[in-house]
């Protein structure tokens, strides 16, 4: 006996529901306690009656309910993949076969809404319908004018039960959260209470029918010639008429998915079929952005004439994408496939999917399970297992992680918000693996749904300048060499040079460039911003070597003191001689050190304990002193080694300390990413151009042996892939792996440029204000440093004591200062320009008559020959190597007639930053197309010639594209 709303058992059905719930959730609860003791052998039987009885339980009910019950059942028929066979096989039953309204039920609902009668519709109506569903039953039928149609009729009464039994499953998910708090089903029956109703309009569904099959661009009269990649092969009833409950449709004679001896005999492919499904949903989804949500087996026929298409049936339950959320679910995808924690991260944050927990592996993880290969029914057990051990596994790295005990554990959520789009969407998923086992076939979604993922994000990528007026991000001109610049990184777009790049520039202490461009991604196509962070790989060793000058600076360790005397550990094997100075001039003998890591194991870059242990332990292959080979990967950790054991303190400590908060670029200069700024990271990919230029190019005897040009060609294919995953982009490696913005990065050269005076507040124009984002200093590149120390001597700790002692005293408080600048009678700003000697450095003398920026915002060094410093020239020429590239941590840059302009550094891809200091001028420019210079290197030159200023020889060779460009790939841009 059905119990029906209109018979006043409101109560009685929910009692019902509510009954069955405790019924069956306390026989397997009891289940779980008999089987510890019963043998082996037992188990397995008690838990197959267990599920048997259940299973008929559940499906008896929803025989006598009817209505969302019927819809729950039919999900549940699908999920062949975790539900075992007893309940598979009861429940699929619901698909197509309950029992049947009166015929005279019908016929009055159907003239009620056309308002005619049955004679002036139809010449024939059949009254045994088709198939009887949750909210209404299909008859064939056939029109006046001889056109074969199928008529779905709506239950009477059925919008009441629905709602009332959205209100019981609301109750019981609420219940069972309470019971067992890891089952918190709330996000998604929420979004089923907002959606499901929509189903009981059926001029809604006709709209929702037409729509879906225009963005297919279905044609139930034969093959489509689109060649289209994307072009999806079904078919779909095309709409005939429709009422808000009856709709009329053209009828498709085909076989239902669950007839597998009908699909035998038709020589239907199954794998070919559940692909074809896969695809059309992937359509819908990701480059359609509105999709079908309830893609049971019961929604689906196959059309008998071959080639067997799929027909796509039932659209009452739909979903609508925004423009953001699609592009989001697309980035979640191929962040999954790409491994990419970053990127999946930033999705989940553009999509409103908030986690409690900074947990990027097991966020990974579950993304993969969500993605992944669909298993056959038979293997459904194996995956439950599966499954429910990585569960146990994530939940016990949770209560590690939260210091919970067991029964905190069990009520902890580590979801803070889930967004309504993604039930749907997972919903579909979830159902199409479902479907893919109960057809026995095996998709590989990654595979199959890839491409449509990547056309919703590479649509909006590939429309660069010349297509996209906003791909210059929207902000001030600051000047009208600015101007210039903007139009020629448009010419360079519109040539598929540059992805997405940043470019900053000071003159004269102010600054006069600062232009974004392009998109964050390959697979991102949201709009670089100022603010946007791009890994610059090798620029980051000038940003370490400068921290290494300001505790020289203020008196924690001389460039001629011994490295063992400040590392103990370090002078073993050969390094006792190796002195401070070696280490910034590239000329410890150590240029190999450590370059087995990126072949041994790419991950251990992300271990700063072991990298610092082996850099202790490492073989010279050299005295120090007497050779300058580039120290591509072992400078980091030589600095970052010395940085903590001179200092006392954690390198990013010093690294805030020495120029982040001085300079004000909070949140726009990390060495190592803190969680919470995934969401403005650019990702890296390669330009394979100027890969393949690179290939050619013969040896460099100024590199390591480990680091010829076939060996950066070999890397540079892994880099983008290693050096986008979060676990890498969070590491210390203080020789690759600094993440700032073009204006961080200038603002830093601007002040080195003026011999370490602050420059004044970065441009108000520029939004968001550059040092507006909070940074976060969450990262332990050390758990021990002070232990470091003990190998010092007694004597030079105390003086490193007394210099801690009167540090306050030394380092001026940069929010304290006045903002005000000397300048010239005719309001210019005075320029530092020593003229009298080309060869000579210009530098800024400490004293006030002399400097005549004393009343800016402070300094960040207070010796008044950082420059020789940093070159290794006038008092320091003993220190480096004479006539070598580099200086003492920074590239020395020279014009085109070999006079010393100042000094920067460039890292792999292109990502650059240099200062020169008679024309008191810093550029830095950050991209994520990786490119050996080409782009960079017109960038700089354009740049120049506008100001009328000296372009640095290393860039002036990468002249306006054409033949030059090629020959200049002698010498790439990679240090």
């Amino acid at each position: 006996m059905r119990i029906r709303m209109g018979w006043g058992n409101t109560y009685r059905r929910r009692m019902r529901v509510f009954t069955m719930a405790v019924v069956i959730y306390l026989d397997y609860k009891a289940l779980q306690q008999r089987e510890k003791w019963a043998s082996s052998a037992k188990k397995s039987a008690l838990w197959e009656k267990a599920h048997e009885r259940n299973a008929r339980r559940v499906h008896n009910l929803i025989i006598e309910l009817e209505g969302l019950w019927v819809k729950l059942g039919q999900y549940l028929s699908t999920r062949a993949d975790v539900l075992p066979e007893a309940y598979i096989s009861r429940l699929k039953q619901l698909q197509d076969s309950l029992p049947p309204r009166p015929l005279q039920e019908v016929c009055r609902t159907i003239e009620t809404e056309l308002g005619k009668s049955m004679d002036d519709l139809f010449s024939d109506f059949v009254k045994v319908p088709l198939a009887t569903a949750s909210i209404a039953q299909v008859h064939r039928a056939t029109l006046l004018d001889g056109q074969e149609v199928v008529v779905k009729v709506q239950h009477e009464g059925i919008k009441t039960i629905i709602l009332e039994d959205l209100k019981n499953a609301k109750a019981i998910v609420d219940w069972i959260a309470w019971a067992e708090p890891q089952y918190d089903f709330n996000p998604m029956i929420d979004e089923w209470c907002k959606e499901a109703p929509k189903e009981l309009d059926f001029n809604h569904e006709a709209e929702n029918t037409r729509t879906v099959s225009r963005n297919l661009r279905c044609k139930n009269t034969g093959h489509d010639d689109n060649t289209n990649a994307n072009q999806v092969d079904v078919l779909i009833p095309g709409v005939v008429q429709s009422a808000e409950k009856v709709l009329i449709l053209e009828y498709m004679d085909g076989i239902r998915l669950n007839d597998l001896p009908a699909l035998e005999e038709f020589g239907v492919d199954k794998q070919k079929l559940v692909e074809e499904i896969t695809r059309a949903y992937a359509h819908q989804i990701y480059v359609d952005g509105f999709f079908n949500g309830d893609p049971h087996p019961g929604n689906f026929l196959v059309s008998k004439e071959p080639p067997h298409r799929p027909i796509l049936l039932d659209f009452g339950l739909t979903k609508k994408l925004s423009s953001s959320v699609k592009q989001a679910l697309a980035k979640m995808f191929l962040a999954s496939a790409e491994m990419d924690h970053a990127a999946l991260l930033s999705a989940f944050a553009e999509m409103g999917l908030k986690l409690r927990l900074d947990m990027p592996e097991q966020a990974m993880e579950v993304t993969t399970v969500f993605f992944r290969t669909s298993t056959s029914a038979k293997e459904s057990l194996e995956t439950i297992k599966s499954l429910n051990e990585k569960r146990t596994k994530n939940m016990k790295v949770i209560q590690e992680r939260m210091k919970l005990n067991q029964k905190e554990v069990k009520r902890f959520n580590p979801v803070d918000a889930f967004p309504g789009d993604i039930v749907i969407f997972s919903r579909v998923l979830n159902l199409l693996r479902g479907l893919s086992s109960l057809m026995n076939v095996r998709i590989v979604y990654l595979d199959i749904m890839r491409p449509f993922a990547e056309s919703v994000l590479q649509g909006n990528i590939s429309r660069g300048p010349r297509f996209n007026d906003q791909w210059i991000y929207d902000t001030p001109v600051h000047s009208d060499v600015e101007a210039k610049l903007r139009q020629f990184l448009v010419e360079l777009g519109n040539n598929d040079k540059i992805l997405g790049i940043q470019v900053c520039a000071y003159k004269d202490g102010e600054v006069i460039i600062d232009t974004a461009a392009g998109m964050l991604g390959r697979y991102d196509p949201r709009p670089v911003q100022p603010d946007s962070l791009f890994p610059v790989f090798s620029a980051t060793k000038a940003i370490t070597a400068g921290m290494l000058h300001w505790l020289v600076d203020k008196g924690k360790l001389t460039l001629e003191e011994n490295v063992a005397n400040i590392w103990p550990e370090f002078g073993s094997n050969r390094k006792d001689l190796i002195k401070v100075h070696h280490v910034l001039n590239h000329t410890s003998g150590l240029h190999n050190a450590l370059s087995d890591i990126p072949r041994e194991n790419p991950l251990l870059m992300s271990d700063w304990d072991e990298c610092l242990k082996r850099i202790a332990v490492s073989v010279p292959e050299s005295e120090p002193g007497q050779e300058q080979l580039y120290h591509y990967l072992s400078y980091g950790w030589l600095c970052g080694g010395i940085i903590e054991h001179a200092s006392g303190k954690k390198f990013q400590e010093i690294l805030e300390e020495s120029f982040v908060h001085p300079l004000q670029v909070e949140g726009e200069l990390y060495i190592g990413i803190p969680p919470g700024v995934e969401s403005r990271l650019a990702t890296l990919t390669l330009d394979k151009d100027d890969l393949q230029k690179l290939s050619g190019i013969s040896s460099r005897p100024d590199m390591p042996s480990t680091f010829q040009p076939g060996d950066i060609s070999q890397v540079a294919t892994t880099l983008p892939v290693a050096f986008n995953m979060l676990k890498i982009r969070r590491a210390i490696i203080p020789a690759a792996n600094g993440h700032c913005s073009a204006r961080a990065l200038a603002r830093y050269y601007a002040a080195l440029a003026d011999g370490g005076v602050v420059p004044w507040p970065h441009s108000s124009s520029s939004k968001p204000p550059l040092g507006s984002h909070p940074h976060i200093p969450k990262f332990s590149s050390s758990q021990n440093v002070s232990k470091r120390q003990k190998g010092r001597k007694f004597k030079e700790e105390s003086a490193v004591s007394v210099n801690r002692t009167n540090e306050s005293e030394e380092i001026p408080n940069y929010n304290d200062v006045s903002h005000g600048r000397n300048t010239s009678g005719d309001g210019s700003t005075k320029l530092v320009n020593d003229s009298s000697n080309s060869n000579r450095i210009s530098t800024t003398d400490s004293s006030e008559d002399s400097n005549p920026q004393n009343n800016s915002v402070g300094r960040i060094f207070s010796n008044p020959r950082i420059h020789e410093a940093f070159l290794g020239v006038g008092e320091y020429e003993n220190l480096a190597l004479p006539n070598s590239a580099f200086g003492l941590g920074f590239r020395r840059t020279k014009s085109k007639e070999g006079s010393l302009l100042g000094f920067g550094h460039s890292g792999m891809g292109g990502s650059t930053g240099f200062a020169d200091m008679n024309n008191r001028f810093a550029i830095a420019v950050t991209l994520n197309k990786m490119s050996f210079g080409t782009v960079t290197g017109n960038i700089i030159n354009f740049v120049c010639s506008e100001l009328n200023i000296p372009v640095p020889a290393e860039f002036s060779r990468f002249s306006e594209m054409g033949a030059d460009a090629e020959s200049s790939f002698g010498r790439p841009l990679i240090n």
